[in-house]
């Protein structure tokens, strides 16, 4: 779908200036930084539509997406956060009343809080087994994009049975400071430096403690069994730093 073709079905640009076919859209605000991700090649886009992500000088950002007319309607059955806010040929019979409750904590089954469990636990040899071999990139990797990952679904899973299951947190878990307790929210902080191997040995250490604590209080609150991967996944992470952590740190 080309920006010309969206233009026939859509005017939704005429609020930024003039408009021209090659993707080019002028505003006499200026802007920062344009990205276009169906104009892309290394980062496809990977919803239907025309989109302008865009920051103006002004610091407002705003991204727009241009879709056909005859999508109209495939659209705003999603639900979801949509909000229509004209519709001045009266095309939209039924205007959806947008929620978030897509965005909810999640309630988790016993499958899904061992699964997660599982997880965790499964990958923290992974970070061991960079930071016995000085490979510090790889174990931070597996630490952020997987471990803590499932670190942070368990908190929320926590706050869930603490506050009920019916509100969000938040994308990135990015409000979950508001729903903890202080010091808790201070352990977690700590996990996060990672900038020497001696450092991120003991976020991981930390991290592992951390999910032992909350993943135990959020089984008892859920009544699910806590399933055994803990202890031995930490004996295992011990022997490792015990017979190679040190000497590779000092490889640094």
């Amino acid at each position: 779908m080309t920006a010309g073709h969206v233009l026939e079905k859509c005017q939704a640009l005429c609020i930024f200036g003039c408009f021209v076919p090659d993707g080019r859209a002028g505003d006499p605000r200026g802007r920062l930084i344009l990205q276009k991700p169906e104009d892309m090649e290394l980062f496809p886009a990977e919803e239907e539509g025309f989109s302008y992500l865009m920051l103006f000088e002004d610091d407002v950002k705003l991204d727009l997406t241009l879709l056909p007319l005859d999508y109209a309607d495939r659209y705003f059955a999603r639900g979801g956060l949509i909000k229509l806010l004209l519709d001045k040929d009266g095309r939209i019979a039924f205007p959806p009343v947008p929620t978030d409750a897509d965005y909810h904590i999640q309630y988790p089954t016993a499958r899904m809080f061992d699964d997660c469990c599982n997880e965790f636990w499964n990958t923290v040899p992974y970070v061991v087994k960079g930071l016995c071999r000085g490979e510090h990139l790889f174990a931070v990797d597996h630490f952020n994009n997987i471990v803590r990952q499932e670190m942070l679904r368990m908190l929320s899973w926590m706050v869930g049975t603490e506050r009920g299951f019916d509100f969000s947190i938040g994308k990135n878990y990015k409000f979950m400071h508001l729903y903890v307790a202080r010091e808790l929210w201070e352990r977690l902080r700590k996990t996060l430096r990672m900038d020497s191997c001696e450092a991120l040995w003991e976020s991981l250490e930390q991290c592992m403690e951390l999910f032992r604590e909350v993943s135990g209080r959020t089984a008892g609150r859920l009544g699910y069994a806590y399933p055994p991967y803990d202890e031995k996944i930490t004996g295992y992470t011990a022997r490792q730093k015990n017979k190679y952590g040190g000497s590779a740190c000092r490889k640094e």
